[in-house]
């Protein structure tokens, strides 16, 4: 009986052990078969190819089926979404070859608009927006690039400037000539010609132009810039300017030639530069009437001359005695012009220190101190009271005098000493040094001088032709702050055009660039730049589009660089990367070749660098002309 009770407690025993076992296996299996099944699924849909090697296995029914339908959490009681437009791909065709030499702010058409007195007319009038050119201005058809510096100060492609109209107009004064495919420029002007360089050696026996202490020049109505192409030899840098007028291509013809030069004219508004920039200011028979309008364009000559500075006159009416026939004028008339011109040069407290043979020259004060005491002799010009004397951006001239900084004797410099060139171009500029300029110290100062050699070795490392000595000649920096670029570049054959742009007027740092021995101008990149399309071989841009994202379209600045940049020209665009991505797309479609690179400190900076270069190209032939 207990064995038979003991038998029957096993086999329920054995029962339930066969059942635990068949239920543990059965788990297993169908855990195994669940975990293939979310495998399956998270593979996606599997090709029903006998060539993979799990297709069979795969394709088996497993255990348990999975639904996987999509929920739907769309509204259904709305219209359908439009169809997405498609992006808009810019297109920038080539302009008519009329447009070949199109400045826009200073359009002929345009200008007959406005008032002739003053000369209102010739001075900057740009286009509504909605004139803008969507198009690419175009080369004369067969440009060639430009000769290499110093070679191109005396010749120019006639292909480039197709233009002889001054050869004969200035024919008698050995301006340029044309010899073949080529122009050549002996460096004779109206009132020098012996030529430019013995002109200059007449100047240099009367003031030193060979200690560094004159650096910076302005010359009004430059003519195609003769006297600053030879003083560049002397370290001198001249700032040339003149009117898109009757003499065709007057500062293309100093472009193209590799000497710094602007469109523009002494009207009725400010020049685009700061106060106390210029270390000397030239007129050679430039044709600007001095002594009228209260000597208001001498007033604007001794905003921009430096403390001590000195003005240059040659040409009517200096030496009338000996001139006055061949100026077809009588010599009362010249006499009393003379005589204007001194009573204006007093007034602003000018000193005439030399007038030998045709060659008259005055200094300004070295400060104010003597000035405000002949207030009481000089009624006019008052001085300035308010307006800011750094301003010259459309700023309307005041017959007022810029009062010069304060000093506390007689002997010291209004705004501070300048060392001697080149010493001035690293020395901390006395703008920084006095606390003048908020925001920027000392430290500041050479620190950017620092990284700016930094950054033009990087450039030179990835841009072989900037490296390349003598490849670039006219260069362009479109944000300068300090003049860093520029001042890297020093060694090297070129010369840098250093624009601030007026947008950053709460730090405006012009000034700072004239004290180093630098030179440059205002500038609003919304609009045209007034110089002629093919001035620059290279534009450095930081930082531009993104000052100007709320200001205007990227696509014009882009269109004006294209304006003003020589075919081959390169460009270095620095700049947030995706600001560069659309700048990628659009150039992709003016016939730029472009790459961007990573920043100098490597690529974890947001910061990037645009390198491009406009592909060579021009206008087609002309079709010949057949007889009627």
């Amino acid at each position: 009986m207990a064995a038979t009770r003991f038998l029957s407690h096993i086999t329920i025993f054995n029962s339930k052990n066969s059942n635990l076992y068949s239920i543990t296996i059965l788990a297993i299996l169908c855990t195994i078969f669940y975990l293939i099944g979310i495998w399956q699924h998270s593979l996606g849909p599997i090709p029903n190819s006998s060539s993979s090697p799990v297709s069979g296995f795969l394709s088996s029914s497993p255990c348990y089926s999975l639904h996987t339908a999509q929920l739907d959490f769309m509204p259904h009681h709305l219209p359908h979404d439009p169809t997405p437009a498609t992006a808009r791909v810019p297109h920038f065709p080539p302009c008519n070859i009329s447009f070949s030499e199109y400045t826009p702010c200073e359009d002929a058409r345009r200008s007959l608009k406005f008032d002739r007195d003053m000369l209102i007319y010739r001075q900057r009038h740009c286009p509504e927006k909605n004139e803008l050119l969507k198009c690419r201005i175009p080369a004369p058809y067969g440009y060639k690039v430009p000769f290499r510096w110093p070679e191109s100060r005396e010749f120019a492609w006639f292909a480039n400037v197709p233009h002889k109209e001054l050869t004969v107009e200035k024919k008698a004064q050995n301006w340029v000539k044309v010899e073949g495919e080529k122009f050549r420029f002996p460096g004779g002007g109206t009132m020098f010609p012996r030529g430019a360089g013995a002109y200059i050696d007449d100047i240099d026996k009367l003031i030193n132009l060979k200690d560094g202490s004159i650096r910076t020049a302005i010359d009004t109505g430059c003519g195609v810039a003769s006297w600053g192409a030879y003083l560049l030899s002397r370290n001198i840098i001249a700032m040339s300017f003149a009117p898109r007028d009757t003499h065709e291509a007057q500062v293309q013809f100093a472009l193209e030639r590799g000497v710094p030069a602007l469109i523009g004219v002494l009207a009725s508004i400010r020049l685009p530069y700061p106060s106390r920039a210029f270390d000397m200011a030239h007129c050679s028979r430039c044709l600007i009437p001095w002594d009228n309008y209260d000597g208001i364009y001498l007033i604007e000559v001794d905003r921009i001359l430096r403390p001590g500075g000195y003005w240059i006159l040659t040409g009517p009416p200096i030496n009338w005695e000996n001139h006055w026939k061949g100026w077809n004028r009588t010599a009362d008339d010249l006499k009393a012009e003379q005589s204007r011109i001194e009573t204006v040069a007093k007034s602003l407290c000018w000193k005439k220190i030399v007038q030998k043979g045709d060659i008259a020259i005055w200094q300004k004060p070295t400060n104010h101190i003597h000035c405000k005491a002949t207030r009481k002799v000089f009624k006019r010009p008052r001085f300035c009271q308010t307006q800011n004397p750094d301003m010259a951006w459309y700023t309307k001239l005041e017959k007022c005098l810029t009062p010069l900084p304060q000093v506390s004797e007689i002997k010291e410099i209004a705004g501070g000493q300048l060392p001697k060139w080149p010493q001035r171009l690293n020395a901390i500029p006395p703008s920084i040094s006095s606390g003048s300029l908020t925001g920027v110290t000392g430290n500041n100062f050479v620190e950017n001088t620092e990284l700016w050699k930094e950054r033009v070795a990087y450039y030179k490392n990835i841009d072989y032709q900037l490296a390349q000595t003598g490849r670039y000649r006219n260069l362009l920096d479109m944000n300068a702050y300090l003049g860093g670029f520029a001042a890297a570049l020093v060694d090297d054959p070129v010369w840098v055009m250093n624009a601030v742009p007026v947008e950053a007027d709460q730090l405006n740092t012009l000034g700072v660039i004239y004290e180093r021995g630098l030179i440059g101008t205002y500038q609003n990149w919304c609009e045209a730049m007034s110089t002629y399309p093919r001035t620059y071989d290279f534009i450095h841009a930081d930082s531009i589009f993104s000052l100007y994202k709320d200001r205007c379209d990227m696509e014009d600045i882009l269109l004006e660089m294209d304006r003003v940049l020589r075919p081959e020209g390169s460009v270095i665009i620095r700049d947030d990367v995706d600001v560069l991505l659309k700048i990628k797309k659009i150039i992709d479609v003016m016939q730029w070749e472009g790459r961007i690179a990573d920043h100098e400190k490597g690529p974890h900076e947001r910061e990037k660098i645009l390198f491009a270069v406009k592909q060579y190209w021009t206008a087609p032939p002309l079709a010949p002309k057949h007889d009627q």
